[in-house]
């Protein structure tokens, strides 16, 4: 290459040729600083020799590659510029991905259950089969449980407008219910749980335990919702309207209270039973789960037992809302009760001085705790269960 240089001092009729040599030499030393790094560009301007650098032409290649350098120094300014600027719209189009993908997993699943969809009612249907005597006994045991409790209590709301055949309809139709299901299922002896016995099963797997104890449930509401019955039929001159109250107050308290405790043999048995496989680590397993399962029906026991007390109390010491009022207390009010529109039937005065049937204020107060006119509280409590309802709670366990 300085061979080419050295021709620069050739008279001047060389001129075109020493343009050609001087830019072949820059040529080739751009093509020597490309070599080093890809993408980068190193001229060493010093070492092109005095010959060339005196040559004008020289001169403007040097210019020309200095522009040239110049330029791809922005270029690649720009380029790094450029990649940091889309780097936050790099982010925005990654969580727009992630979204998409979520909302397609979604979709996935909700195709995978539209074909899915035939098969799971085909075992729907195996199952229902399968369980068809204990699905249509629940519903049985569910309808005329509604229908009972919604008759009786339209029949305490009547108070002496109710109908004694209604209640006689229907204590016939609870003890006829319960002997029919005792009969049909006599082999299983599923009276025996009435009196904390274990019926005659020789094993109990999960679904036999919930057989048994619904059925003991609902049989057990059935009885009580009898005795309500009863008490519905005693005439009132014997057992007043308030007296009816606070009996079948006591009854579901007192059924609450025995459903608590009858399903404890049966599922005390089936957590023992893993004692039955002769395996030491089964067998304490069904010691432990049984003496945590006795350890949480004592702690329930206490919180019934406070329950049960505070409504003894009530039905003995039978608390008044006020004091019977005088005609004159009446007459200051045009003789009207205020909740029946009607002439009093034995008034009573409460503490914030309102006068109300004795019969229509107990029945407020089954339901609310102050006056029905100032909003005073009167009772700290409500008396459930006075309206003659039994709970619709199922006790399984």
């Amino acid at each position: 290459m300085q061979a080419n240089c050295s021709q620069l001092r050739s008279p001047p009729g060389t001129t075109g040729s020493d343009d050609a040599s001087t830019s072949q030499c820059v040529h080739s030393r751009l093509i020597e600083g490309s070599c080093l790094h890809s993408g980068d560009v190193h001229i060493q301007i010093n070492n092109i020799p005095k010959e060339c650098a005196e040559n004008p032409s020289s001169r403007n290649i040097r210019s020309g590659v200095h522009s040239c350098t110049h330029g791809c120094i922005h270029s690649r300014l720009r380029s790094d510029s450029h990649s940091e600027a889309r780097q936050p719209d790099d982010t925005a189009t990654e969580s727009g991905e992630h979204g998409g993908s979520s909302f397609s997993e979604f979709r996935y699943l909700f195709k995978w259950l539209q074909k899915s969809l035939p098969y799971i009612l085909i075992l729907g249907v195996k199952l229902v089969m399968q369980h068809i005597t204990g699905i249509s006994l629940g519903i049985g045991l569910l309808t005329t449980f509604m229908y009972a409790n919604k008759s009786i209590v339209n029949q305490v709301f009547l108070r002496e407008r109710s109908s004694k055949i209604q209640c006689a309809w229907l204590l016939v139709f609870l003890t006829g219910s319960s002997v029919l299901l005792y009969y049909t299922f006599h082999s299983q002896s599923l009276y025996y749980s009435l009196v904390f016995l274990n019926p005659t099963l020789d094993h109990l797997s999960f679904w036999e335990v919930l057989w048994i104890v619904g059925i003991t449930d609902f049989i057990l509401k059935f009885l009580f919702m009898g005795l309500k019955c009863l008490i519905l039929l005693v005439p009132s001159f014997i057992m007043p309207f308030k007296s009816k109250g606070y009996w079948y107050m006591l009854l579901e308290e007192l059924c609450q209270y025995y459903r608590t405790f009858v399903p404890i043999p049966v599922w005390f048995r089936y957590l023992i039973s893993y004692g039955e496989f002769g395996n030491v680590i089964r067998w304490s397993l069904g010691i432990l789960l049984a003496l945590l399962y006795l350890i949480l029906k004592l702690l329930d026991f206490f919180g019934h037992l406070r329950t049960f007390r505070r409504v003894l109390r009530i039905f003995f010491t039978r608390p008044s809302y006020g004091v019977a009022a005088s005609k004159r207390q009446c007459s200051d009010v045009d003789d009207i009760c205020s909740v029946c529109q009607a002439e009093f039937q034995k008034p009573i005065l409460l503490i914030c001085q309102h006068i109300f049937c004795e019969e229509c204020i107990t029945l407020w107060f089954n339901r609310e705790k102050t006056c029905p006119l100032c909003r005073t509280v009167i009772s700290d409590h409500i008396n459930k269960w006075k309206d003659g309802a039994t709970s619709s709670h199922l006790q399984i366990y």
